[in-house]
Parts: structure tokens; sequence; C-alpha cells
């Protein structure tokens, strides 16, 4: 079956999408307001988009009532903002942060979580998270009413020091960290424990396997 999304309501396309586009990583966003309020809030429309400069993306969706959500009104007067990520173990307190608090209430607060401050930025880490990445905004994109795609250019990367393998090499115990990410519909979310690997094959190695390369 097609879909025409200029024919079909925009809350089914939105169900299309994440029903689809799964598992989704989650960004756990810290940002400031201009009253100086700490707001967190997850976001799953998230991934890396470069490494040289080191990218990420966040996709902020419209707030029913408000438009602009906090964090993305904070990001686009500010100018900068942490991505956090989520393990299981805070997976309850993410949760928590979701809701539709007013913007004077810090959720931090509310969810019982602890400000850690940024060495490159003025919005704080979550502490209890693993893994922060301390963003400025490279581009902020109006895509609809309310709607917004922030670009940020990440200054810093803060791991915890019990999945640093080899901090020369970059090597992170991945596995340890336990993420988790976004699935389909309301409260639905996926551990990334089960996986499997598949080593990246060269043009030359298909060309001898598939024995393109014998003459007839």
């Amino acid at each position: 079956m097609d879909f025409d999304v200029a024919q079909i309501d925009p809350q089914i396309a939105y169900k299309l999408m994440t029903s689809t586009i799964t598992p989704r990583p989650i960004a756990w966003v810290t940002s400031l307001s201009e009253q100086g309020v700490v707001n967190a809030a997850p976001y799953s429309f998230f991934n890396a988009m470069g490494s040289n400069p080191a990218t990420v993306v966040v996709g902020l969706l419209r707030d029913p009532k408000k438009g602009f959500k906090d964090t993305a009104a904070n990001i686009m007067s500010r100018g900068e903002f942490v991505v956090n990520l989520v393990p299981e173990s805070l997976a309850k307190q993410m949760n928590i942060t979701s809701m539709d608090a007013p913007s004077d209430v810090s959720e931090l607060s509310a969810a019982g979580l602890t400000a850690r401050p940024s060495l490159h930025v003025t919005p704080p880490q979550i502490a209890e998270s693993p893994v922060s990445f301390e963003c400025v905004t490279h581009t902020t994109v109006v895509t609809g009413p309310g709607q917004v795609i922030a670009i940020g250019r990440v200054l810093g990367i803060r791991i915890d020091d019990a999945y640093i393998l080899d901090a020369d090499k970059g090597y992170i115990d991945t596995p340890a960290l336990g993420m988790i990410g976004r699935l389909h519909g309301s409260g639905w979310y996926t551990r990334t424990q089960d996986s499997f690997q598949l080593d990246r094959p060269s043009y030359a190695d298909w060309i001898e396997k598939s024995g393109l390369d014998k003459k007839e």
C-alpha cells in the first residue's frame, strides 16, 4: 500500500514513520531557558551525522499547545544544548522528563536527577547518564509550525570511566552501557544487548567470491 503524505493526516504520517523507523536512539536533551531554568526532555528523532566536525541532529516536533517546545525555544535562543544518552537503568527517570511540565519547572528536579556542570557550554549534563555530548548550535531549520531540526556541533564528549576500554584508541565497552532505543507506539522501547556482527566486504573480495572475475 502506498501512502501519499500530502493526502493523509500528519498524525498518521507520524505513526507510519515511528512504527517503521526503528529502533531509534534517544537524545536526552538538557537546555537552559532565558530565565535560567534547566529543561530536560527525551527525543527519538536523533542521530550522529558526522565526525569531522563531530555533528549530531535532533528533530523537535511541535507541542500541541505551546508550538515550539521548551527545548526548541531554548536551543534557538541560546544556541547551546547537551545530548545525554539513556541506559535502561535510567528509563523511568527519562520517562518522567517527557511529561508536559510548565516552562518554569525543571524536569531534572522532578525526576530526581543531578545537574553536572559542562565544560564547554552553559546547559548542564545529566550526571547519572553515562554519556553526554556538549553541543553548540550549527544550524536550526524550522520545518513546519513549531517543528525544528537542530544540528549541533559537538565540542566535548563525556563518557564514564567505567566504560572506557582504551582511551587512546577510542575503545568503549558499548554493550556494558546498556542503552535503550525507541520503538513503535506509545511507551515502547527496546534494549540493545541482542546484536550480531557482519564484516564489511571489500569490492575485490566480493568480486572474487562471486566469481565475476573468472573468464567464461
